[in-house]
């Protein structure tokens, strides 16, 4: 089947809250999820995702392009990370991250979890 589907983030198909300090935009696109965050200065996961997902690390794998803002990443072995504008970076799932500076780190992730920033009711 070939085909095209557009869609974008001024009208994502959800938005996903975080506790405070950000949001996730998510669109669907070839029933793939990509998402467009926003993490704010302050945010951190173990504090503003970890309460959603429910457990002690996030567990989802990430596919990310960081437009902006700078985010660091510790993985559940202890190895460490930085990323910035302009960087691509793939992350295994087992992970804590968080803002670095005073600027929102925005990213798109193209590698996410369907449920990835998902409230459970």
């Amino acid at each position: 089947m070939t085909g095209i589907e557009i869609k974008g983030f001024a009208s994502p198909e959800e938005k996903r809250p975080f506790v405070d300090n950000g949001e996730a935009l998510v669109v669907t696109l070839g029933g793939r999820t990509i998402m467009k965050g926003t993490f704010e200065p302050g945010w951190h996961w173990k504090e503003h995702l970890g309460p959603i997902a429910g457990t002690e690390s996030c567990q989802s794998t990430h596919l990310l392009y960081v437009l902006s803002g700078r985010m660091a990443v510790r993985m559940d072995d202890g190895t460490e990370g930085e990323c910035g504008p302009d960087d691509t970076v793939r992350i295994d799932p087992g992970h804590d991250a968080w803002v670095v500076g005073d600027s929102p780190c925005v990213v798109v992730d193209f590698g996410i979890t369907p449920t990835y920033a998902q409230h459970q009711d």
